[in-house]
Order: structure tokens, then C-alpha cells, then sequence
């Protein structure tokens, strides 16, 4: 579990790539502090497992499920990457519950400067993903904990302060540039939740969470 608060920007020194396959190699120094085999780091808001280090770099495999769903293939080396370690039980909670599971890849489709902000207009490539984006709640922006400014039929807007310009990937950002968008966890599990069908009688399913069930099992 990550928190969205970006610890530094590494730089993408290699790129194995065996058909949908990759294992990525970044340059970095803040988050080789403490790194051990198996420990899982996001990279531009992707979870990924670490593989192997050494004192100015840390290799992580990418396997096709997340080749496909990430920008993560479109990367070069030389690419600056956010990265930010699993949160430890003594962190604190500066973002939001950020998993590193991206639910879709976005498009840029506008950036304007708003006296001491940036404004960015993201496009979702799956648009389905926009029912769990609302204004004023969070969202993942490449690994970034962000808050909504509004929300349209096709995108959403955020607005970026000076510093989180400044200390992530953003800052090389423009139209046409994709990036890795999480949305809410607690939205998600909110529509699991209102849509849970159980088994019926005869193997099959029957109705939707209601008032009923809730009261029927303990809940209400």
C-alpha cells in the first residue's frame, strides 16, 4: 500500500524487454535506503517487486497483465519515473489509500498555468472509469495523490501546486502525454458492495444489497 506522496524522481537507466515481459532498471538514492529483495516500490503508480539492487539503482520485473494496462511500454530509458516505497506502519498518512493497481492509462489533453498552479485536463481511455471520480475527491495521477477539481463527461481536471510540480514527473507532462490514473479504492468496493449478488437456492443468483440484508446481517 502506497499513500501517493512521491519520494523522488529516478531515472530509468534499462529496459529488458521479452515480449510482454520487461524488468526495468531505475536509477535512484533516497529509496535504496532501507530496499530489500522482494519489497514493493511504485513506479509511476505501478506496484512493482523489487528483483535486485545495488548501490545506485533497483531492477523490478514487469509482467504482461501489466504491460498491457500501464504506459509502462511507452517508457525510454533516460525516462525521469516517480517512485515511492510501501508505506510502513510508522508513516504518515499524507495522500490517500493509493494500491499501485492502475485502472486505466489517461491522456493529457490540457495543461494551463492559474497564477500560482497548473491545471491539468486528463481524458481516461476507458471513459467508464469516471464514475468513481469525483470533484474534491482523490485520485492517482502516476503514482501522485491528487485532489478532483471537476469532472466532465469525457475528463477531469486537477490542479497542481508548485512543489508537486516541481518534485515529480508532471513537470515534463503536456497534451498528448499518457499517464497511469488509480481511482478511489473506496469507491470501488462501494459499487462491489451495492451490486454483491449472492448464491440462490438452485445455484444460481439472486438480488442486490438492500436495506433487508443489510439489517439481516448485523450491518444496520
Amino acid at each position: 500500500m502506497f499513500t501517493g506522496l512521491i519520494e523522488e524522481i529516478g531515472e530509468l537507466r534499462r529496459i529488458h524487454k521479452q515480449g510482454q515481459a520487461m524488468v526495468l532498471t531505475v536509477g535512484a538514492r533516497r529509496i535504496l535506503d532501507d530496499v530489500k529483495l522482494g519489497d514493493s516500490i511504485a513506479v509511476n503508480g505501478v506496484c512493482l517487486t523489487v528483483i535486485s539492487f545495488d548501490a545506485v539503482s533497483v531492477s523490478m520485473d514487469v509482467m504482461p497483465e501489466t504491460f498491457r494496462k500501464t504506459n509502462l511500454k511507452q517508457l525510454s530509458a533516460g525516462d525521469p519515473v516517480n517512485l515511492e516505497r510501501a508505506m510502513s506502519m510508522a508513516s504518515r498518512f499524507g495522500g490517500h489509500i493509493v494500491q499501485g493497481h492502475v485502472d486505466s492509462v489517461g491522456t493529457i489533453v490540457g495543461r494551463r498555468s492559474e497564477e500560482n498552479a497548473v491545471v491539468f485536463h486528463v481524458e481516461p481511455e476507458d471513459p467508464e472509469k469516471l464514475k468513481y471520480v469525483l470533484a474534491g475527491g482523490s485520485i492517482t495521477i502516476d503514482g501522485i495523490s491528487l485532489t478532483v477539481v471537476d469532472v466532465t463527461d469525457h475528463s477531469f481536471s486537477v490542479s497542481i501546486i508548485p512543489h508537486t510540480l516541481a518534485e515529480t514527473v508532471l513537470q515534463h507532462k503536456h497534451p498528448g502525454d499518457t499517464v497511469n490514473l488509480e481511482c478511489d479504492i473506496l469507491g470501488k468496493y462501494v459499487e462491489r458492495l451495492l451490486n454483491f449478488q449472492k448464491p440462490g437456492a438452485a445455484g444460481g443468483k439472486t438480488g442486490r444489497l438492500t436495506q433487508a440484508f443489510l439489517q439481516e446481517h448485523g450491518f444496520m
